[in-house]
């Protein structure tokens, strides 16, 4: 039975996939950006906005559209084993590889070194994986209660300091940007590492449709679609927000702070050491429960992987354990390692992501393949490059100024691919990969 959309439905699931996409750790990327954009801090937040909600929300709907809403809905095309490969590497990087350790090292940066500057972030991480652990084996309502009543404090404190920053400026913005803005705002929406994410947060938020009572087909996409716009106009104005306050601090005096440390610094000029103190507070819970939910699906995904002959609890244990070690290189670290490793990955994410919207149209697997393998090379050459080795034609292609060089060769690897028949050669799949409609 058809059921009518109603918009407090829209607004609970769209509220919870801003939570979702939001966590704390992604906070400290557009202050940043606004910092060292200066006057042009607009422009850095929409590249920045494009390159994470903006493809995040096209995930979204390209899986909705394929009627293939699983982690495999993505990659499915190029085959079992491309696909495990690609699902495997995007696990592990919102994962325990950056996200997983980017939570513990936001919260320790942002509220422990603040106010307890004596505590060691060994000692820290420690409690705060051994936390992650008992609720991640042990699960409890408590998680729940704290994820749902904390993630929106976090927001009407970041709201009402976003009003104070408007209303009283910190500072004077300047005129110059320090870096390419439009290449750093790109970046930074790579490292929110949401497109990835929303491969998994899909599934999620339909099933919460669902049990809504949304359960005709085309009304639970009607109303995820909605509850995504919904998202995302909320994420515009807190991140966009977020980045003016950043601008506001670009004059002078904020050189020296770190994305987290400006966040904090911005927060203390703006509140005071109060402000400082529920800053740190909210952002720990909301780490912890998005380490939690992170510590979770990992866990649950190579479960399935192997059939079970990996147990939940082990992956769990691997997970915390890792994580916790990576979490001591320290959110600079993480980012700078996350870099090249989101630059490989993306472009074959977003190549598989723009053609699944054509899936009905799309008769020869080959196309995925060849069009995610051009864009592969490509942004590796683009990866080896900024490792000093001489591929300096990868800034020459279009788009190349704007770390999108990968576009044009996975055009071309598509056009290629539609030349070769599909067959049961080399490039080809199992049956039971084809597209059914692919007759």
């Amino acid at each position: 039975m058809k059921k009518k959309t109603n918009f407090m439905d829209i607004a609970v699931i769209g509220l919870a996939l801003f939570a979702m996409f939001f966590g704390a750790g992604n906070l400290i990327f557009p202050p940043y950006l606004g910092t060292n954009a200066g006057s042009e801090w607009f422009l850095g937040f929409m590249c920045f906005f494009v390159a994470d909600v903006g493809l995040a929300l096209v995930a979204i709907l390209s899986m909705i559209k394929s009627g293939d809403i699983s982690i495999q809905g993505v990659t499915r095309k190029l085959g079992p084993t491309p696909s495990a490969i690609i699902n495997t590497l995007i696990v592990l990087c919102i994962g325990p590889f950056l996200a997983i350790p980017r939570t513990a090292a936001t919260t320790f940066e942002m509220g422990v070194m603040p106010i307890f500057p004596a505590i060691n972030s060994w000692v820290f991480g420690a409690i705060f994986f051994g936390l992650v652990l008992l609720f991640t084996v042990r699960p409890s309502g408590v998680v729940d209660v704290i994820g749902k009543y904390l993630t929106p404090v976090l927001v009407a404190c970041l709201l009402a300091m976003i009003v104070l920053g408007i209303l009283n400026p910190i500072g004077d913005i300047s005129s110059v940007a320090k870096f390419d803005t439009v290449k750093e705002g790109i970046l930074s929406g790579y490292q929110t590492m949401d497109v990835l994410a929303s491969i998994v947060f899909v599934i999620i938020i339909i099933s919460a449709a669902k049990d809504k009572g949304y359960t005709e087909t085309r009304d639970t996409m009607n109303v995820v679609i909605k509850s995504s716009i919904f998202a995302a106009v909320a994420l515009f104005v807190i991140y966009g927000g977020l980045a003016f306050l950043g601008a506001t601090t670009s004059a002078g005096g904020f050189e020296s702070y770190n994305q987290t440390g400006l966040v904090v610094a911005i927060t203390q000029s703006l509140i005071g050491n109060y402000g400082v103190l529920v800053l740190a507070i909210i952002v720990f819970f909301a780490c912890l429960t998005t380490a939690i939910g992170l510590v979770s699906s990992c866990a649950s995904y190579f479960e399935e992987l192997t059939k079970g002959k990996v147990s939940y609890t082990k992956v769990v244990l691997a997970t915390v354990a890792f994580s916790y070690i990576v979490s001591n290189f320290g959110i600079s670290a993480i980012i700078s390692i996350a870099s090249p490793v989101l630059s490989l990955l993306y472009p074959v994410v977003l190549v598989m992501i723009v053609l699944n919207f054509f899936s009905n149209k799309i008769k020869n697997n080959n196309i995925y393949v060849f069009a995610a393998m051009f864009a592969l090379i490509a942004s590796g050459a683009e990866v080896l490059n900024g490792f000093g080795f001489p591929l300096e034609f990868i800034h020459h292609l279009p788009l190349g100024s704007f770390q999108c060089g990968w576009v044009v060769p996975a055009i071309i690897g598509g056009l290629i691919g539609k030349c070769i028949p599909a067959s049961e050669g080399s490039f080809s799949f199992s049956r039971d990969d084809e597209d059914p409609d692919a007759a």
